[in-house]
């Protein structure tokens, strides 16, 4: 094999490499319109110590409602807020027991298209979701661990892999 051969192959699995690290996130765009869909739950997590709105369009809902696949095109949104805290830093609660939300914090957006996925290896992939976050500004967050998502949501295999699955079928 003539060298130059060998450096064209060395740089198109070098390229191959790039792109599939680069897969994923890349492919998710802030949704500008997540709030024109039905906030289905929040959630108060006293780990990161956030209260967490969770955003999903109505089609998604009555899909779910309706034991049918979460379509393609679904864009879920989950929306952080700080938790307000207390002198000892523990978050302040209101009067339903729920964190009093204070700063936007950022957004966390899971989103499903036929396709997506493919280039991910069986114990990784999570159906064909990808998942991006960003920043309070809408910027995407570079320091986010995107594979932690890919990792926590992979055992919910048969909800689709989304954690608040059963909140879905009984939105209003």
């Amino acid at each position: 094999m003539k060298p130059f051969h060998i450096l064209s192959i060395a740089a198109l699995a070098a390229v191959s490499l790039t792109v599939a690290v680069r897969a994923g996130g890349d492919k998710v765009a802030f949704p500008s319109d997540y709030a024109k869909g039905v906030l289905y739950t929040a959630v108060d997590n006293p780990n990161t110590k956030q209260y967490r709105e969770l955003y999903a369009p109505k089609a998604a809902l009555d899909a779910v409602k309706a034991g049918q696949p979460i379509p393609s095109g679904t864009v879920l949104t989950m929306v952080n807020y700080k938790a307000k805290l207390g002198a000892d830093g523990t978050p302040e609660k209101d009067a339903n027991s729920r964190f009093i939300r204070e700063d936007l914090a950022g957004y966390v957006v899971m989103e499903k298209r036929t396709g997506w996925g493919t280039e991910y290896p069986d114990d990784v992939r999570n159906g064909e979701w990808e998942y991006q976050a960003f920043k309070a500004d809408k910027t995407v967050n570079d320091k986010a661990n995107l594979k932690g998502c890919f990792t926590c949501h992979k055992p919910l295999d048969k909800q689709d892999f989304v954690f608040s699955f059963d909140k879905m079928k009984t939105a209003k």
